[in-house]
């Protein structure tokens, strides 16, 4: 079989010289390189190992087809889709140990294309000229590494550029090598839970309560990347269960000029097209999160404000806007294939928005916890806990329901509210109310 070799993109018209200069420092740590010509001009023979008219081929076109629609960003979609096409299927036949792209802005996109295609695990590393910049658009919710150039990549490596290429190089060369043995060594599946600075206290209880159990856990800061990586992780089958304890990406992805909006839609899909379990938990979806406060949106500045840092300024969401994400969380969760329950702390979603901080407000969340209770079929466990989300006992409640489902497959009964320290009641669908030991919180 062919020996697993570091792919090294680039468009050879501009880029040959850097993209040789890669090639030998690659190949002096003792990997195999491939190199993929992405670009659409004339490229020096000989170097590239996939030439420029296979990897459009891949995307269904052709080099003179891209170069006569003279649309290029057109042209640079189509030649990382195929690239990113054919390094997949390297990568699922065991070839592929890694990537490496060098490039100015178009490259780059080209080259962050088809890295997003390959799964979260083998290397990838990208040397931009605009890597100081914005790269959340070029990274999505890949684990893809951008090393800033410095100088242009223009005519060969240079004394200022050769430095950065010759650690990228190391640098891909020490990631598949590390890869290597993470892959000898591999954990089963693992368990997810999502945070905010605001949920910190629940999320660390939750956190020792699973891993308590056995369980591996990690965390997803639900930054909007972080969330949309840990439903990336969830469709390529590493995860087995999701206490989503922090759900304001969904806030995020209703209203967009929230900085932590998901970087692909879909947020509290993955888990149910999985049909793994899953708990959902409203923390962090009573406020917006935007930059500093003149980022604020003029429409939203006359509410409650928590000015969480310098750079990070929180807004209280009304009424009706929960009411809407009320109503995507209900048509999402309704259509999981697999066990889900939904816990609602009703004194508070966060540690601003509990009693005493600014961004308190029962009322407004109360649109969201009506619609849930008028949308959520019946299949699903939605209870109503009379705590705060940080309040460890309902952090143990939340991790202790994720691990009903993952060791039994049980489900509770769809259910009411359970009180604090009071022996707990439960409004059954019928209306009745009746003790329930079960939910009481101690």
């Amino acid at each position: 079989m062919e020996s697993r070799a570091i792919a090294i993109l680039a468009t050879l018209d501009t880029k040959a010289g850097e993209a040789a200069y890669l090639r030998d420092l690659i190949q002096d740590r003792g990997w195999s390189t491939l190199v993929v010509d992405v670009g659409l001009g004339d490229a020096p023979e000989g170097l590239a190992g996939i030439p420029a008219d296979e990897v459009a081929t891949a995307a269904g076109t052709g080099v003179a087809e891209l170069r006569a629609a003279g649309r290029r960003d057109k042209a640079m979609e189509a030649m990382g889709s195929g690239a990113g096409k054919l390094l997949a299927e390297r990568y699922r036949a065991g070839r592929l140990a890694g990537v490496i792209a060098a490039g100015g802005n178009q490259g780059t996109a080209i080259a962050s294309i088809a890295m997003r295609a390959l799964p979260i695990g083998p290397p990838k590393v990208i040397v931009s000229t605009v890597a100081s910049g914005d790269v959340r658009g070029y990274v999505g919710d890949s684990d893809i590494a951008m090393m800033f150039s410095v100088g242009d990549l223009l005519g060969g490596p240079n004394p200022v550029t050769s430095r950065v290429l010759e650690k990228a190089a190391a640098a891909v060369a020490g990631m598949a090598d590390a890869t290597e043995r993470i892959a000898a060594e591999q954990e089963p599946g693992s368990v997810s839970i999502t945070a905010f600075g605001n949920t910190h206290k629940a999320v660390v209880v939750a956190m020792e309560r699973l891993t308590g159990a056995g369980h591996h856990v990690v965390p997803f800061h639900a930054s909007g990347a972080c969330g949309s990586a840990m439903e990336r992780l969830v469709d390529e089958g590493k995860i087995e269960g999701v206490l989503d304890l922090t759900t304001h990406e969904l806030l995020g992805e209703l209203y967009p000029e929230d900085i932590y909006a998901p970087v692909r839609p879909g947020r509290l899909t993955a888990a149910g097209r999985r049909g793994i379990p899953q708990v959902v938990v409203p923390g962090g979806l009573e406020y917006f999160c935007f930059g500093a406060p003149e980022t604020i949106p003029p429409r939203l500045r006359g509410r409650a404000i928590h000015y969480h840092n310098p750079y990070n300024t929180n807004v209280r969401a009304s009424r009706e806007e929960l009411r809407r994400v009320g109503e995507t969380m209900a048509e999402r969760l309704n259509a999981a294939r697999g066990p889900v329950a939904i816990l609602i702390p009703l004194r508070g979603w966060s540690e601003v928005g509990s009693p005493g901080g600014v961004l308190h407000d029962p009322e407004a969340n109360r649109g969201l916890v009506e619609v849930l209770r008028e949308r959520v079929k019946p299949a699903i466990s939605l209870r109503e806990v009379d705590a705060v989300i940080n309040d460890p006992n309902f952090a143990e409640l939340a991790a202790d329901t994720l691990l009903g489902f993952l060791e039994s497959g049980s489900r509770p009964e769809r259910s009411g509210v359970a009180g604090g320290e009071q022996r707990a009641t439960v409004v059954r669908e019928s209306g009745k109310e009746e003790p329930d030991d079960r939910w009481l919180l101690e």
